[in-house]
């Protein structure tokens, strides 16, 4: 039975809207989960000091992570591995030994380093949480310091699984993930205080790794140490990866600011910021996540084939799809935004004055949900290229951009009482403390919009422009995203008298009929407007998904 599950969870995926909605499937059960988790942490802490701390403590281990393990990413990999297997797996074993032993050497220093100045970081970076919070901040960011450890060499190994397309083992870890972080919360926090969270997370991140074992092993590409390391080939990888490192650790570290910022914002807005980071982070990882994992294989080996238009191709279809789900999506989210905040947050200490302040940051991200996805698409579509320079300055640029406008909205809320009022009144908060919080979304969605503009017009001006049918399809789900918030908006108050929003049934029952009614008038909208992407979904999902070949998988493309 083992090795049944283990055939069949190893099955190769080669068809791009198979591969998507598998991993799109596995990436809303872990959003699931996470849900499941942050209701935990709402639950028991509420949007107040002790849930700050927790999300504080993540920001240097997940800082660490995005900085180290972006050298050893499936971006910067796959492309090499991919020349490596065609000269034979003896090569592509080489380059993995060599990789591994490097970065596990790297990120273990910069993880001890950590350790050691973890009160100096923590004074730095908080700087409005009192004595007895920064001292817990150190306690529980030095646990999890092991985490960037076991998820960078677990990013290694997922290299190999995406080049194999073993996207079943690659989509089932971060659901291990956040099992790990619930037995933390459910089971070794009772036990361990606020360590056993930090202990969860730990175990969550070992589980993220053990999955992808027997895979890795069946591969016969086990990275091993080795002492005869081709300083050549390490600085080959290095020069793709610095400026893809260098691009994530500006994003990451304006996420840092964002939260450092929400240190001195008062008790309670580190929280708010993370929950609803947390939710509105689902539709990405479901459609945008998964369209540019899918395609990115698919699209290095088209570009070391010189199969430009065929690349061109297979990027406009996964942006149209992108596009498809993302717009109705962004207004579902802005719409239902108390519905979803209060299904999944609304428990325990928790309360409504939590709820409309998460909710209301939760739109704000919403705002550049489609944005994000774009830019990871575009992103992926220049490291199967084997260019760095442009995702590196795009990133760098709504880095900066976001830092601007934090520092700009948090002197234009006190300076400005008509800007904070006129925030507050749109988003039904103005009666509630702590609303300052709510420029930390804003100014991340504005940096992220701005990006993606750029990015859209250096990526046509380079390649080549996308098919017309990308524009057309833009259009058809803009006026199907605004007919389904419509439609959804007046629904609402409709069941309003229907449900008993005292409870948590209620207000679910209340968003998920106000959101199908919704989602039905867009699908009305655009089978009138003859889209194609209706047809294609329904065409995909009439087939096994492990048969299917939509894009030509490694047979079928030379190098």
């Amino acid at each position: 039975m083992v090795r049944r599950f283990l055939q069949y969870i190893s099955q190769e995926i080669s068809g791009l809207h198979e591969a998507a909605y598998l991993l799109g499937f596995f990436a809303l059960l872990s959003q699931l989960l996470g849900f499941l988790r942050d209701r935990l942490l709402a639950g028991e802490f509420g949007a107040g000091e002790l849930l700050d701390i927790y999300y504080a403590a993540f920001r240097v281990p997940d800082f660490i992570f995005i900085w180290g393990a972006s050298m050893v990413s499936l971006s910067v990999l796959i492309p090499f591995l991919s020349r490596r297997i065609s000269e034979g797996k003896e090569a592509a074993r080489r380059l993995l030994d060599d990789i591994f032993t490097c970065f596990f050497l790297f990120i273990l220093a910069v993880s001890l380093g950590a350790l050691y100045v973890a009160p100096q970081l923590t004074l730095f970076l908080f700087p409005g949480f009192d004595a007895e919070a920064q001292s817990m901040t150190i306690l529980l960011m030095r646990i999890m310091l092991l985490q960037p450890i076991f998820l960078g060499i677990s990013n290694l190994f997922a290299s190999i699984t995406q080049l194999e397309r073993r996207f079943f083992i690659y989509a089932l870890s971060p659901l291990l993930y956040n099992a790990g972080i619930i037995v933390g919360v459910v089971y070794l926090y009772p036990r361990l205080g606020m360590a056993g969270l930090a202990w969860g997370v730990v175990l969550g991140a070992v589980l993220h790794l053990l999955v992808q074992l027997p895979v890795i092993a069946q591969s016969g590409l086990i990275p091993r140490f080795t002492l005869s390391i081709s300083w050549r080939d390490m600085r080959e990888v290095a020069l793709v990866s610095l400026p893809r490192t260098f691009a994530l650790s500006a994003q990451n570290l304006a996420v840092l600011v964002l939260v450092s910022l929400g240190s001195l914002l008062g008790v309670g807005s580190i929280a708010v910021f993370h929950l609803s980071w947390n939710l509105q982070s689902m539709p990405l990882a479901i459609v945008g996540a998964s369209y540019s994992l899918a395609a990115f294989p698919t699209l290095s080996l088209l570009w070391s084939g010189g199969n430009r238009e065929k690349f061109i191709a297979l990027l406009s279809t996964s942006l149209r799809h992108i596009l498809f789900w993302s717009l109705p999506a962004l207004a579902l989210f802005v719409v239902l935004r108390a519905q979803i905040v209060r299904t999944v947050l609304g428990s325990g200490a928790f309360d409504w004055g939590d709820t409309r302040l998460t909710a209301a940051s939760l739109a704000l991200f919403a705002l550049s949900i489609v944005a994000q996805s774009i830019i990871l698409l575009f992103t992926r579509g220049y490291y199967a290229a084997g260019k760095t320079k442009v995702p590196f300055l795009v990133g760098s640029l709504s880095a900066v951009s976001i830092i601007f406008f934090a520092f700009l909205f948090s002197k234009l809320f006190v300076a400005i009482p008509i800007f904070r009022f006129f925030i507050e009144t749109l988003f039904r908060v103005s009666d509630l403390p702590g609303t300052t919080v709510l420029i930390l979304p804003l100014s991340y969605s504005l940096g992220v919009i701005g990006a993606a503009i750029v990015s859209w017009a250096v990526f046509t001006r380079q390649f080549a422009s996308f098919e017309p049918r990308v524009v057309r399809t833009f259009w058809q789900c803009f006026a199907s995203a605004v007919i389904i918030g419509a439609t959804s908006y007046g629904l609402l108050n409709v069941f309003d008298g229907v449900f008993n929003l005292h409870t948590t049934l209620g207000v679910f029952l209340q968003g998920l009929f106000s959101g199908m009614g919704g989602i039905a008038a867009g699908i009305c909208v655009l089978f009138l407007l003859g889209n194609l992407e209706i047809r294609e979904i329904w065409r995909t999902l009439h087939q096994k998904i492990w048969k299917a070949k939509i894009v030509p998988d490694q047979t079928e493309t030379t190098f």
